[in-house]
């Protein structure tokens, strides 16, 4: 395993990210104990000794399983616990503590290594702020109950540099892989981090597994003319292990060969080793994923005042998603959770306000009408 100095420690480059866990019976919050404690006990043996869980992982499993599997084992002292404050669960000042508390008895500690706010954007992180949230962390800093203050983002750019200006972070947390250089915090997010000397821990490497699969015969065709002994996961890792500014990146890891593969990536492949072949490579692929795109649309959010609070943007991305990295059931999932009823494509009242709004000129209406069948 390949190390990276943050603060007065070394971290590995590889973060075992607890959200995918194996489960039993097909229920989020029955993790699969035998199967789970495999994965971690061979993670840690390979030298991993970040874990990165949060309160509603596995439907608020995640982190009572960690803390119940390091206590069991005896292996506290060999890692780093990483968990977050659910900041859209906290409406007092006092609720903060009332959070916190818990997650230590969950966790079975006394102190927690790496202490995020979870899932901020400009909205959230202004209604916390105002609780005080900044205050509880220096407390808990003050107190040694937690050692590293950071933020895990969702977000636009502009909420990124407000909130990474608005404390003395020690570190970052953000979504970057090579089709998302410029979504969210992106590449430039992650320079403005490192350069204020922030540690940038990587999430979403694989866009939830999107960049790991070669499921489509053209996409086939092409790793063949790669001549490549990577995998296509292990490729993105190395795109990320490439840069210095990052500490380490996350992998939400679900079975034993998954851990495998991602320590053989991570203990081979370090700052400055990806070859002008593989750049050349993830050229290709971003052209081939983006070209599979059906709506050019750019998110530029000027759709956004919908009368009918369609949420515009988000419907063309899981239309996008589902012809660009192929997983039709996947977008229609997330469909179908993640947008209520109310707001979903066919309440359009066909005002035409947001096509005469949009740049790219995109037939909207229309396109709605597309996606949302498609995604039905």
């Amino acid at each position: 395993m390949l190390y990276r100095k943050f603060k007065d420690i070394q971290c590995s480059q590889l973060g075992f990210g607890m959200m995918r866990l194996p489960i039993l019976h097909n229920n989020e919050k029955l993790i699969d104990q035998e199967k789970a404690d495999l994965c971690l006990q061979t993670a840690i043996d390979s030298g991993i000794n970040y874990f990165d869980t949060a309160w509603p992982y596995h439907k608020q499993a995640s982190e009572k399983y960690l803390g119940d599997f390091l206590n069991r084992t005896n292996q506290r002292k060999k890692v780093n616990i990483a968990t977050k404050l659910p900041c859209w669960e906290c409406h007092t000042t006092e609720s903060f503590m009332d959070h916190f508390d818990i997650q230590l008895q969950n966790l079975q500690t006394d102190y927690i290594d790496f202490y995020l706010l979870h899932a901020l954007d400009g909205y959230r992180f202004k209604k916390i702020k105002e609780l005080g949230v900044l205050d509880f962390l220096d407390n808990l800093k003050k107190t040694k109950q937690i050692h590293y203050a950071g933020f895990s983002f969702h977000g636009d750019h502009e909420d990124f540099i407000e909130i990474l200006n608005a404390y003395d972070w020690d570190f970052v947390q953000i979504q970057l892989n090579y089709m998302d250089e410029n979504f969210q915090a992106g590449l430039k997010g992650l320079e403005a981090a490192a350069k204020k000397g922030c540690g940038v821990i990587i999430m979403e490497p694989l866009r939830g597994g999107q960049l790991a699969a070669k499921s489509s015969d053209d996409l086939l065709k092409m790793w063949k003319t790669f001549e490549t002994p990577l995998s296509p996961a292990a490729l993105a890792f190395k795109y990320l292990f490439n840069k210095p500014e990052i500490t380490l990146v996350l992998s939400g890891m679900h079975q034993l060969s998954d851990v495998k593969e991602n320590i053989k990536t991570a203990s081979e492949n370090g700052v400055n080793m990806l070859a002008a072949q593989e750049k050349a490579m993830i050229s290709e692929l971003q052209h081939y994923y983006l070209n599979r795109k059906n709506i050019l649309c750019t998110s530029c959010g000027y759709c956004s005042d919908c009368p009918q609070h369609i949420p515009i943007p988000e419907i063309f991305k899981y239309y996008n998603e589902a012809h660009m990295y192929h997983q039709i059931e996947a977008s229609k999932q997330k469909y179908h959770k993640n947008i209520q009823n109310k707001f979903k494509a066919d309440h359009c009242i066909e005002c035409y306000q947001c096509e005469s709004l949009c740049p790219q000129q995109i037939p909207i209406i229309n396109e709605l009408k597309k996606a949302h069948a498609f995604l039905t």
